[in-house]
């Protein structure tokens, strides 16, 4: 057990920092969460949580909930944009279970984020609280809030996201890197009784279409990735229209077709990363999630490396003790590698997956066709197999700036 005079100060209250959050709590660390929304809630629509990450869950005891509200969806079906022509199929559901000790949940985001905020103390979660400034002596940080409230802690972890208030106050304005558009959104699955139920993502040119069922069946989640030039919006997420996300999709197989004719509102959002950095940690401060490692969804990681991030640096604290620098850099020095190697090749997926036909496409899809790329289980044991609690420090294989 960890010594309860130790402070956690969270500064975000998403999917990562309340896992962080309970995780710590569970450990015997006094945690406080500091969220800059008046609600704790969560935007967007499917989150996939693979066996790496919902592992970790179990061991917090909320495997129970989490089977309840999921959707295990049987298969991870990848096709050809046109004619339908299956390029991978992956077995999940029990399979995978099987396979790496741990399920496969696909959830809505706001099912899930409700699900983590159960178990933190309502008493330990401080809403409307915006940071807008941060400072440490080797002692202490200090974090002061819009609301001119001032707090001081022992650590100071940043989970604010990929427009992390931390991040920027530690590295000054960065500007993300944008991957493409996205069109979002949710059908009944009244309306979409006779697409099949597994998770399935059409390939093609410039762009591609997936959908899976989240809230244990309720509803189809579709998303479609269109590349652009750049995104011009100053929001990152606003209404869209289902007649341009008709047109972005013409020519592509029936299915897809069956399930635009099923929309009847879409979001579109601006997908964005930021390249690997060499350090997020700063003394008694560090960063975990989208604040220190945001990626594209294309190896479907972005939540399930934050829930590795908040295993990782309760091991770090309970294993230092009082020595909280030295904890947050051993977990700085067992996570970076690992989260940049998923970043680098989620961004290698964008242009997997979007190939132009032609030479390089056939070779991609025979490639695809001999289980030679991620979803297959040899192929994918390095993420899906890791213990995030097992503080590993070796070498990993990462192309990281400045190393």
């Amino acid at each position: 057990m960890a010594p309860r005079n130790i402070s956690v100060a969270i500064v975000g209250g998403g999917i990562g920092g309340l896992t962080a959050a309970i995780s710590l709590l569970q450990a015997g660390f006094d945690v406080q969460v500091y969220e800059q929304s008046r609600l704790l809630s969560e935007v967007g629509a499917g989150i996939n949580i693979s066996p790496n990450a919902s592992r970790i869950l179990n061991w917090l005891g909320l495997g129970e909930e989490c089977a309840r509200v999921a959707y295990r969806s049987p298969f991870f079906h990848q096709r050809r944009w046109d004619d339908g022509r299956t390029l991978t199929k992956a077995r999940l559901a029990t399979d995978i279970e099987d396979e790496f000790g741990a399920p496969h949940h696909i959830f809505h985001r706001g099912e899930l984020h409700a699900l983590l905020a159960k178990p933190v103390p309502r008493e330990r979660v401080h809403l409307s609280h915006r940071c807008i400034g941060i400072e440490q002596d080797g002692k202490k940080v200090r974090a002061r809030f819009e609301n001119e409230t001032e707090i001081e802690a022992d650590v100071l972890i940043a989970a604010d996201g990929i427009f992390s208030a931390v991040r920027r106050a530690l590295l000054g304005t960065e500007r993300p890197r944008f991957a493409c558009r996205a069109y979002r959104g949710l059908i009944p699955v009244e309306k979409v009784r006779d697409i099949p139920p597994e998770s399935t993502a059409f390939l093609g040119p410039g762009r591609h279409f997936i959908h899976y069922f989240v809230s244990a069946g309720r509803m189809l989640n579709f998303v479609g990735h269109v590349e652009q030039e750049d995104w011009i919006s100053e929001s990152w997420t606003e209404p869209g229209k289902v007649s341009d996300l008709r047109a972005a999709y013409e020519g592509f197989h029936p299915q897809v077709q069956k399930v635009i004719d099923a929309v009847d509102e879409t979001f579109i959002w601006a997908v964005l990363d930021r390249p690997p950095i060499p350090r997020w940690t700063f003394g008694r401060i560090t960063m975990l999630g989208d604040a220190c490692h945001p990626m594209i969804p294309f190896m479907g990681q972005g939540g399930a490396m934050a829930i590795e991030d908040a295993a990782a640096i309760t091991a770090a604290l309970a294993q230092c003790g009082d020595d909280v620098e030295a904890a947050l850099k051993l977990y700085e020095t067992v996570r970076l590698p690992r989260t940049a190697r998923v970043q680098n090749v989620s961004w290698e997926n964008l242009t997997r997956f979007h190939m132009p036909d032609g030479p390089a496409q056939v070779e991609r899809d025979a490639a695809m066709a001999k289980g030679m790329t991620d979803w297959s289980y040899k192929h994918i044991a390095w993420l899906y197999g890791h213990d995030a609690a097992i503080l590993d420090p070796s070498p990993q294989v990462a192309q990281i700036p400045g190393h």
